[in-house]
């Protein structure tokens, strides 16, 4: 049994003697930006009743990390950090990354067309690039605006047969001529991950970047296995909350169908700082923009003067967002298991108090509410 130290309280006070200035100033600063973010953040929770957790950093402290709301109504058990949350279109970030590894491990080449790797591909995909895939460039219709899609989604399919449900769908537009939101296009690098990896595309995740990062909380969600602290996923319907409709999770695969935690996706916020997965040059790639500011995987865009690389998810029961100010240390991470919640307007308003700047007041957004079919259609957007 783990004893109590009484010795080592006492000393704090005579330690904090010895630190410089300097350090009491940060650290006061930091209790400073908790308490502006914690008052916020009541406030907001009771006005839209919030429902999930949030974790908010700056300089490599965590300022705020709590739950909220419930995971499971049914069983009256709360939101807290370790709650895990599907991630939606979060999950195209860390496809992205496995891309990228396979790149560095000399498997593939994100500038050669992905003809070299699908010899079998149509002929209307010839000049289309796995940079096109990662950009959203490729022309490819995304199968989720499909009229079918409604009853798809509830269907079991093996990647093949996904990857069959557009693959004779004709372009819509020429590779590379412009931007479109394509969850399709990411299926197909998930695709192409296995291909190049003769790996599972949830095994090469695993080994290459959940694993290395110590993210034991985040995996692909497979409904069937007991998972821990595994958060339930509702719509609202007026001032009620409803089951969220149904989804298969072989559907989303490399497009959507992760899960993770707050406290996980800190730990990877942290590693994009850092050459741990990557050399500086290839991260470079991952959030230097092409057509709409997106790189590979994140929005990329400037707020307050400051560059920032974001990207929210949406499926059906979960609406997330990472937000980060990568020079300057800041991340905000909005999970949320009731759709159409505002978690990128929540994520925007906590990163201004932690930079500093003032957040807007309720009223003065003028975007409207994401429809339920931009949410549970797996049709969201950064």
């Amino acid at each position: 049994m783990r004893r109590d130290r009484p010795w080592i309280s006492a000393l704090v006070p005579l330690a904090l003697l010895f630190v410089p200035s300097s350090g009491l100033v940060v650290t006061a600063r930091a209790q400073d930006l908790a308490s502006k973010v914690e008052e916020f953040l009541e406030a907001r929770v009771q006005q839209d009743r919030f429902s999930g957790s949030i974790l908010v950093a700056r300089d490599g402290k965590v300022l705020v990390r709590r739950g909220y709301g419930m995971a499971s109504l049914e069983h009256g058990v709360p939101n807290s950090p370790e709650t895990k949350f599907r991630l939606g279109s979060i999950t195209k970030q860390f496809t992205a990354m496995a891309v990228m590894i396979l790149q560095e491990q000399g498997k593939i080449d994100v500038h050669e067309k992905i003809k070299k790797y699908m010899p079998d591909s149509p002929a209307a995909w010839d000049e289309i690039t796995v940079r096109h895939l990662l950009t959203h460039t490729s022309g490819i219709p995304s199968f989720t605006g499909f009229a079918d899609y409604p009853s798809m989604m509830r269907r079991h399919m093996a990647l093949e047969s996904l990857v069959g449900s557009f693959k004779d769908k004709a372009l819509e537009f020429q590779p590379g001529d412009r931007f479109a939101y394509s969850n399709s296009g990411y299926v197909l690098l998930g695709f192409l991950i296995e291909k190049v990896s003769g790996k599972p595309y949830a095994t090469v995740l695993q080994e290459s970047i959940f694993d290395p990062l110590g993210m034991k909380e985040t995996g692909y969600d497979n409904p069937i296995p007991v998972l821990k602290h595994r958060a339930s996923g509702y719509a609202a319907r007026g001032p009620f909350r409803v089951n969220a409709s149904f989804i298969d999770m072989t559907i989303p695969h490399a497009a959507g169908a992760l899960y993770s935690t707050v406290d996980d996706l800190y730990l990877w916020d942290q590693a994009l700082l850092t050459e741990t997965l990557l050399p500086k040059a290839a991260r470079e790639a991952m959030f230097t923009p092409d057509k709409k500011d997106y790189g590979y995987g994140w929005s990329i865009a400037k707020k307050y003067g400051r560059r920032t690389v974001a990207h929210g998810g949406g499926i059906n029961g979960f609406v997330t967002h990472i937000l980060r100010f990568p020079d300057d240390e800041v991340c905000v991470i909005v999970l949320s298991n009731v759709e159409g919640t505002r978690v990128d307007a929540m994520a925007q308003d906590l990163a201004a108090i932690a930079l500093g700047e003032k957040p807007m007041k309720p009223g003065e957004r003028k975007e409207a509410k994401p429809s339920r079919k931009e949410t549970s259609l797996l049709k969201e957007k950064s």
